[in-house]
């Protein structure tokens, strides 16, 4: 690989580790003096480079010395490459499931989704046994180079933590109201070059990671390939490299249920012309009573033909099974994940890492820095939130929650309010076209009318968390909870509470799942690449007006990198957040959509590309963080799991004509106990004739309308009372709903049981290194022991 350019400092020796930019004219100076004489002093070195396209503009190149990284590397328990090598041990990682599965995959010819991993680099590290990097251990690593032991990542973010912890202020031992960084309009680490080469990497091979990375992952060309996942870890750190794996895990575990959902599609296209419900509808001569009171017309069955049609690609015998299949994947994909999750911890050597102290959030610290205690653990003095602020800041948090929710069920009845007007007014037309269509419509223009709302309430932005950590959770589940219900709560109402036009409201729950999955997927895809392409495109066409095109390629690499997008204050949650409400659309509805699977596993291919392209090209190179799960969003999924058996128990039983179907068929059809035995299809014959109740105008008028009542008799008081078959229409539900939710939770709880978190192989790995590196550790100090013995009995017996 090419030795990078223009990442140094003008001596052409030292590299640079992070880069801070201010305007010339901006306050602070004198806070920006004292923060970079106190960042030499913890042996940072500094050069600052006026913009070539910008006069305004100021750059501070930072460089760590070797000392400075021996420190905080010793101080974050960063793990670095020891001596001993796992071969040597006896180890052999091909026993893990995922190089199994590798192996497994070589017999097949060209595997068009492996990677060439001709001009991938070997990352020694990974064969190596790491430890917590210690100095006085020094001499125990694999240290080959003095200026590449530390990768560019982790030098990047052992300078990012010391600029958290400097403080600015003369006299001060501890940072001011703001983190340092405000004293500056920009703070990132460098790109390591062009992500774009001269030649070919196939004949030269890549000039730098990024050049690499994208060749062989962000490209579109590779949309099919398998994602290098340590190269992604290396250059972007493991919590990035978590979340494409987790996300391409999910993509992967698609495939089957969009395979099943696509055969449940299909066999409800080749049974809809031939369905006994369908067939009755297309052909019967009954009236029906009017849909609203005043202008609506009276209005024949067989005008619903179509529609029945449709719902019955949705809606047939094969729903039922999908449910509950999908159920028992949302099972399996969990724990699947969680295994594999497994084996990526080990293999990045990550189980045992310490995590690393958390500072206090600034904004925690500048509202409670008058009111102190003594860390119990630390001994030192922080800042202190009382009990009851606490408590009434939770508070104001929740109801500010529930006020916001609150603002999307208000929107969700002014949709209602939206569909009964629309309603109204598609019937009043003369027209044929719309007197027949007027459900697309309204369904149509409902659908996307929701859609709007929920793409205006998504940009609202909802205590003081004492760390970034509890930050960062209690802002990921308030968000998700408020999008959550943001994003489904219209959804719940179609297909629970909405009446039962003509077929039923499955066919307004299938087009309002289409409508939203269809228009939410293009238009996040455009705000995560499109926007940004947009507002580089704006920032260099500015740049070019103050030189030229042969001087645009030849700027460093920190003018090129402060024209990029920086990435969002919230981090990964939005990435996260898209996924996870994709995953309740594909589970918790999916009885009445099932090509959710498929839209799902088509978005995901483009958007797994699409976030690669992003953090490549069009961002700057975001800060390596440390994880080892994927956090709270984990909890968030089983929490989807639970609602999606719920939910389309409820669906199957309520919401579709399944029940009413079985009912019929078993207890008053033709096939029925004592009747005469037929074929399946027979035993539906006049089931919507036996599910219309009867509405007498005079006693030569009468019209249908959906529901099970008694019908009006001559000569007496009539009230339309429910029929017997009603009731045993709703105790089928509810014995239905239980009888589902009993038997898929049993089949979840029985898979999690099975399948266990950590797989055998990857268990007995970890115990037999465990015991080899105590062995090894014993041996070493040892030795160490041992050397310093013979010197001391050297420097004793000398004359």
């Amino acid at each position: 690989m090419k030795p990078p350019s223009g990442l140094f400092f003008r001596d052409d020796s030292r590299r640079i580790d992070f880069v801070l930019v201010y305007h010339s004219n901006s306050p602070h100076s004198e806070r920006r003096d004292v923060f970079e004489r106190n960042l030499r002093a913890e042996g940072l070195m500094m050069e600052k480079e006026m913009s070539i396209t910008n006069n305004d503009l100021t750059f501070v190149k930072i460089h760590a010395t070797w000392e400075m990284l021996c420190k905080y590397a010793e101080e974050m328990n960063i793990r670095m490459p020891f001596r001993w090598v796992l071969p040597l041990l006896g180890l052999d990682r091909s026993n893990l499931p995922s190089e199994s599965l590798k192996r497994f995959h070589r017999w097949i010819p060209k595997n068009p989704m492996n990677l060439d991993t001709k001009n991938l680099p070997d990352l020694e590290e990974l064969e190596c046994y790491t430890a917590p990097f210690t100095r006085q251990r020094l001499h125990q690593f694999i240290i080959h180079d003095k200026n590449t032991f530390f990768s560019n990542s982790l030098r990047s973010r052992m300078v990012h933590h010391v600029l958290q912890r400097t403080h600015y202020e003369e006299g001060r031992s501890k940072i001011g109201k703001a983190t340092p960084f405000c004293l500056y309009s920009a703070a990132f680490p460098l790109h390591e070059g062009s992500y774009k080469g001269t030649l070919p990497i196939t004949q030269n091979g890549a000039d730098n990671h990024r050049h690499l990375l994208y060749e062989r992952w962000a490209r579109w060309g590779m949309w099919y390939k398998y994602q290098p996942l340590n190269l992604i870890r290396r250059y972007f750190g493991e919590k990035i490299a978590l979340y494409f794996a987790w996300i391409g895990w999910y993509t992967g575990m698609l495939i089957p249920a969009s395979a099943i959902g696509f055969a449940v599609f299909l066999y409800g296209c080749f049974t809809m012309n031939t369905s006994t419900v369908s067939q009755e509808i297309c052909h019967s001569k009954l009236i029906m009573c009017p849909m609203c009171n005043g202008k609506c017309n009276y209005w024949k069955l067989s005008d619903s033909c179509i529609y029945s049609k449709i719902t019955h690609l949705f809606d047939n015998g094969a729903t039922v099974f999908f449910a509950i299949f999908m159920a028992v994947w949302a099972t399996v994909f969990l724990e699947f994940w969680k295994r594999r999750r497994a084996e990526l911890v080990y293999e990045w050597d990550l189980l045992d890492i310490e995590e690393e102290e958390e500072i206090i959030r600034p904004q925690f610290e500048a509202k409670y820095s008058k009111s102190e205690r003594i860390n119990p653990i630390t001994g030192k003095p922080e800042p202190h939130q009382s009990f009851n602020d606490k408590c009434s800041r939770l508070l104001a948090s929740a109801s500010g929650i529930f006020l916001m929710i609150g603002v999307v069920i208000v929107a969700v009845f002014g949709v209602v309010a939206y569909r009964v007007i629309v309603l109204s007014v598609f019937i009043t037309f003369e027209r044929q076209f719309m007197d027949s269509h007027y459900p697309v419509g309204q369904a149509g223009t409902g659908a996307c009318l929701i859609f709007v709302i929920i793409m205006l309430l998504n940009v609202v932005r909802l205590e003081q968390p004492r760390t970034e950590s509890e930050w960062e959770n209690s802002f990921t589940l308030k968000m998700f909870l408020f999008q959550f219900v943001n994003l489904n709560s219209s959804t719940f109402y179609v297909a629970f509470f909405l009446g039962r036009y003509r077929c039923g409201c499955l066919f307004d729950l299938c087009m309002q799942m289409g409508i939203i999955m269809v228009l939410k997927q293009i238009w996040n895809n455009f705000m995560e690449l499109g926007f940004p392409v947009i507002q580089n495109w704006w920032a260099k066409k500015k740049m070019r007006h103050e030189v030229s095109n042969s001087e645009m390629d030849r700027l460093p690499q920190w003018e090129k990198d402060h024209s990029l997008q920086s990435m969002n204050t919230y981090g990964l949650f939005d990435e996260y957040l898209e996924m996870i409400l994709q995953f309740g659309f594909v589970t918790i509805f999916v009885a009445a959509f099932p090509l959710a699977p498929l839209l799902a596993l088509i978005n995901n291919i483009i958007e797994i590309r699409l976030d690669a392209y992003k953090f490549v090209t069009q961002w700057r190179r975001t800060l390596a963080s440390p994880a080892k799960d994927i956090g709270i969003w984990y909890g968030i999924l089983e929490g989807i799991g639970i609602l999606a058996v719920i939910t389309n128990a409820f669906v199957i039983a309520v919401t579709s004509d399944f029940i009413p179907r079985l009912v019929y068929m078993y207890q008053y059809g033709p096939c029925a106990r004592g009747s005469t035995s037929g074929t399946s299809a027979n035993c539906y014959s006049n089931y919507v004739n036996n599910s219309l109740s009867v509405f007498k105008i005079h006693s030569l008028c009468f019209y249908r309308y959906r529901d099970y009542r008694l019908p009006p008799e001559e000569h007496e008081d009539f009230h339309y009372e429910l029929t017997l078959q009603f009731w045993h229409i709703l105790a089928a539900r509810l014995a239905f709903i239980v009888v589902f939710e009993h038997l898929v939770f049993f089949i979840k709880m029985l898979i999690a049981y099975l399948i266990p978190d950590v797989p055998r192989g990857l268990q007995e790995c970890m115990r037999r290194e465990k015991l080899f590196v105590q062995e090894m550790v014993y041996k070493a100090d040892l030795e160490t022991l041992r050397q310093k013995k013979r010197k001391d009995r050297f420097f004793h017996e000398w004359p």
